[in-house]
Formats: structure tokens, C-alpha cells, sequence
């Protein structure tokens, strides 16, 4: 159940919300191999790859960067000299943080260092209204309260056995790999979910930016598709419709809007979502097959299905759905049109990469146990998928024309002190950020895809900050861009890339969204052609 905000505010409360909100108005499958599109003018990238991990906050894994604790046993990290400082935690926030709020009733802590050997926790609470419970008005002051859940398995002793888990963080001991792409290329401290959420609310928004307008859904909507006065927003986690994967009992959903894909496949050029799991014909070492294909992490000890529906991109539109994981007729389909509609296992990336057949917009999602997701996910598992994917493409005759961004689909309920500027509001039964049942007013809030929705609720955002790198040749070195972003800064990017400059509409953010291009330089290639190799376990440098 969810712990309601009290109705009384606090004039400073009241202040710190003020200063944050702002209003802002902002095909049928064809047989035949479509041609892609020529190689954009704008930029020097003519490939795009979007690493989408799972349930991070900026201060979970940046909080103290770039200051390492560095204790013994554990992987170094020493920054390079000149490197910029980020919004991260202050001294005030490591030792007087207003989470010591006595309404904590337990878990009341400062933040507090977790080491490696504590890179198994347990996942919190990042449900839509929850987050903004923790949010409390922008005091930013309830996160154990409302979000935290305890202890790392099976025990990790002292506050990890409370809800103040949520207050941990890693450094550059842990999230070293990380750390080091910070370090030879571009990071943002300003970047923030799209809206309050889960994980379908982040997928949905990256390759969107528009939760509303569910247009079916099975199991009744519930709790997952209901922004408020009729709208039907996806505020949870339903599965997609029809998925072969997805689960019978729970619910599921089927969006009415327009994604990055649609508008790809009109102007030809290629592109494809890599899930992990997806091939449903192989069998993994353990003996697992199909929709239970699975993997037991060495770090977590926990088995997690390689492949999970409410975490698949274009799964939730059937324009651009592959529900019965139909494989490609062949590697030259992969990015064009054909029977896998441009959704395919995370292997045939590297499959079509190494022969050749590289789409120009590539959406990438680890096996789950290497998503980053805590309770059966980790940093250190998450760094081998990191890893491996980008010394992949650094060997490949493409690096010079490749950018990689890194970004996640929500926070996951960790801590984090910075409160993003509201730039869409929402009055309804799931918002509690400024009230019981408020995101600011109704009247201001973005349109849903019926023309007639001029105010689709269930869409309060921007939510929880969340990391942002790009490494790439062309990528600023040890750079901390400071403009406000969110996940539809990826289409926004997309757009403009390799569309003109194109919008989906519909009420979807990219048209408010700031695109990624502050945190390239266009002007000359890097002399070291942004080559930084790591080493999969220990995220340093190995050439």
C-alpha cells in the first residue's frame, strides 16, 4: 500500500517546490528490405547505440564522484587532474541530510558508502506515487519513509537492515568502469527520468515520450494504466499485449502513440531494438529454453529470466511489436523490414556489427541479470554488459562514426538530493508530490494522443535524476554537461540526427526535451579516436 503524503505543508516546503516547478506546453510490416536512409549531414554519427540499464539514481552511483574511498582490496580510481566536480553530495548532505527527518521513523540516516562486497542489495520502491511521497515538496526528505526497503541478502547488519538502505551509494571502487567513461568522455549531473515511475514508464518514454494513451489492455487496468480522470496513462509495470512472454495473470497494455520507430521506418533508416532473452530458441548453459531462458548471477546468487517483457522497447505498440519473438530471415534483415518487424536478441547485435550489417539507431537491454537492477541485478554484473558491449564497438571500423549513451529507466527509489523542474503537472488519484492527489494543476499539463485530451494526467515529471554518459570519438573529454535532460533527449537527438528535426507530436516530450548535442564536439576528431579499452571485472583501464 501506499503511504500518504500528510495534508499540511511547511512554508520551506512550499518554497523548494516553487523554485523547482516550472509549465511547459510544450505501418503495416513490408516483406521487402527497406534502404537506409543516407548517412546524416548534421553530425559525423551515422550510428547510434542506447545502452538502456535498469533502477539507478545520480547520487546512488555519482555522489561523490570524483572522489574514491580507494580502500584496499578494492579496484582504485584516481581522477585525472582538471576533473570537474558535480552536483553530488556536499558535506551538509553527508552529515546533517535532511533524511534524518524524524518522520523516517526507522531508516533516518545520511547517506552512507556501500563497497563492493555489498554490490548485491535489495530493490526499493520506485512506484509513481511512492517517489513523489519521497520527494516531499521538493524538501527531498522522506526516502526512507516511502521508498526504502531493508537490507542487502541475506544480511548485511546495521542500517542496510532498514528502509535508510535507500541512502547507500557506490563510488568509483564499485562503478568503476563508469567512473572511468566519465572520465575520457561526457557525463551529466542534470539529467532526470522522464516522469515518476517504473520501469514501463521509462521505456515507454524513451522511445516516445508519451505514457498516455493506452488504447487495450487485458486483466482490467488497475493500478498500472490510470492517470486520473479517465486518462489512460501507463503509470506501472503491465506486461506488453501479446507477448508470448508476458504474463497471462497480470496485466497488459497496448499503446495508441507514435515511437521513434514508426518515424524511422518512414524516413528508411535502420534501426533495432537487442534484448537480451528474446531469441526463445536457444538454450542456456543452466538447461533453461524459451520465455524462462535464464541466468544465476555469480554476485547475487539470484536465477532471473534473461528476457523481461515489461522491460521490451517496441513491444507495446503492435505497429512495431514482434509478440511472437519471430527470428529474422536472415543477419542481412537486421535494422531493415522484415519478419522480426526490427526487435531481436541482444547477440544478433553483435552478430550484425561483426558482418557488417550495423543499423544506424540500435536500442541495446542486458540479460536481467546484467541490467543493474538491485534484488537480482548489480553494479559489477552491470559492468561486464558495459564493457563488453563498448570494447566491442571500439574494435569495429564504425567506432569513428559511433556514439554510445548510456541512460537509465528509473531510480529505483534510491536516494537522490536533487529535485528536477516540473515541466508537466498532473492532478490525480496516483500524484501526491504537492498535495494528496496533486502534481501541481491539471491545467498545466501536455496533451494526450486524442486531440480531444488536451491534459493526459498520470505524466508528473521530470522525476528522479539519473546518470546520462556518451563515449564516443566525438564525445567531449572529462565533461560534465549541466543542462537539464531527460530520456527523450535520446529521440530528440535521434531526431534531429537523422530526421530533420522531426517530432513524434502527440503530446510526447521530445518536442520540450534538450537534445545530447552540448555534450559533443562536432569540430574536430579526437587525436586518440576515443578509444578507452577496460577490463570487464575491474571497470580499468587496460589499454
Amino acid at each position: 500500500m501506499f503511504k500518504r503524503m500528510r495534508a499540511s505543508t511547511a512554508p520551506r516546503k512550499i518554497l523548494a517546490l516553487l523554485t523547482a516547478l516550472t509549465t511547459a506546453l510544450g505501418p503495416s510490416i513490408s516483406p521487402a528490405f527497406a534502404a537506409s536512409r543516407p548517412s546524416p549531414k548534421n553530425t559525423p554519427i551515422q550510428h547510434l547505440v542506447v545502452i538502456f540499464n535498469e533502477n539507478i539514481s545520480f547520487d546512488h552511483y555519482f555522489g561523490t564522484y570524483p572522489v574514491a574511498l580507494n580502500p584496499k582490496g578494492e579496484p582504485p580510481f584516481h581522477a585525472l587532474p582538471g576533473t570537474p566536480t558535480v552536483n553530488g553530495f556536499t558535506n551538509a548532505l553527508l552529515n546533517f541530510n535532511p533524511n534524518l527527518n524524524p518522520k523516517n521513523t526507522t531508516g533516518a540516516t545520511n547517506p552512507f558508502r556501500l563497497d563492493r562486497s555489498q554490490a548485491s542489495t535489495a530493490d526499493q520502491d520506485h512506484d509513481y506515487t511512492p517517489e513523489q511521497i519521497a520527494f516531499d515538496m521538493g524538501a527531498m526528505d522522506l526516502f526512507p519513509y516511502s521508498v526504502g526497503e531493508a537490507g542487502p541478502p541475506p544480511s548485511g547488519g546495521g542500517i542496510v537492515d532498514t528502509p535508510g538502505l535507500t541512502m547507500g551509494y557506490f563510488d568509483g571502487n564499485t562503478v568503476t568502469a563508469l567512473w572511468n567513461y566519465a572520465q575520457k568522455f561526457a557525463m551529466s549531473d542534470n539529467s532526470y527520468g522522464t516522469n515518476f515511475g517504473p520501469s514501463t514508464v521509462g521505456v515507454i518514454n524513451l522511445v516516445s515520450g508519451q505514457t498516455n494513451g493506452a488504447i487495450k489492455t487485458l486483466n482490467g487496468t488497475g493500478s498500472e494504466v490510470n492517470g486520473g480522470d479517465g486518462s489512460l496513462t501507463v503509470i506501472g509495470d503491465p506486461d506488453p499485449l501479446n507477448d508470448v512472454c508476458s504474463s497471462s495473470t497480470g496485466n497488459q497494455a497496448q499503446m495508441g502513440s507514435k515511437n521513434i520507430g514508426n518515424l524511422l521506418n518512414d524516413a528508411g533508416v535502420t534501426w533495432g531494438a537487442f534484448m537480451g532473452g528474446f531469441n526463445l530458441s536457444i538454450k542456456n548453459p543452466n538447461g533453461t529454453t524459451g520465455c524462462n531462458r535464464s541466468t544465476t548471477s555469480t554476485i547475487t546468487g539470484v536465477e532471473e529470466t534473461d528476457y523481461i517483457p515489461h522491460h521490451a522497447f517496441f513491444q507495446y505498440w503492435a505497429s512495431t511489436a514482434n509478440p511472437k519473438h519471430t527470428r529474422p530471415a536472415s543477419l542481412r534483415e537486421i535494422g531493415q523490414n522484415g519478419p522480426a518487424n526490427h526487435l531481436y536478441d541482444v547477440d544478433d547485435f553483435f552478430n550484425a556489427v561483426k558482418n557488417g550489417f550495423y543499423p544506424a539507431v540500435n536500442f541495446l537491454k542486458a540479460p536481467g541479470y546484467q541490467d543493474g537492477h538491485a534484488g537480482y541485478s548489480d553494479p559489477i554484473d552491470e559492468q561486464r554488459f558495459l564493457v563488453k558491449v563498448i570494447n566491442f564497438l571500439q574494435e569495429q571500423p564504425d567506432w569513428d562514426s559511433t556514439a554510445v549513451v548510456i541512460l537509465y529507466d528509473d531510480s529505483d527509489g534510491w536516494y537522490d538530493h536533487q529535485m528536477g523542474p516540473i515541466v508537466n503537472q498532473s492532478v490525480g488519484p496516483a500524484d501526491a508530490l504537492t498535495g494528496p492527489d496533486a502534481c501541481g494543476s491539471a491545467a498545466n499539463s501536455l496533451p494526450g494522443i486524442n486531440p480531444k485530451n488536451t491534459h493526459a494526467l498520470g505524466r508528473c515529471g521530470y522525476g528522479p535524476r539519473q546518470p546520462l554518459l556518451v563515449v564516443s570519438p566525438w564525445a567531449k573529454q572529462n565533461f560534465v554537461d549541466h543542462a537539464v535532460t531527460d530520456q527523450t533527449s535520446v529521440i530528440h537527438f535521434i531526431e534531429d540526427n537523422w530526421l530533420g528535426g522531426q517530432r513524434i507530436g502527440q503530446g510526447s516530450f521530445d518536442g520540450i526535451a534538450t537534445s545530447l548535442s552540448q555534450m559533443f564536439d562536432f569540430s574536430r576528431e579526437r587525436a586518440d579516436k576515443g578509444r578507452l579499452i577496460l577490463d570487464r571485472e575491474t571497470g580499468q583501464p587496460v589499454r
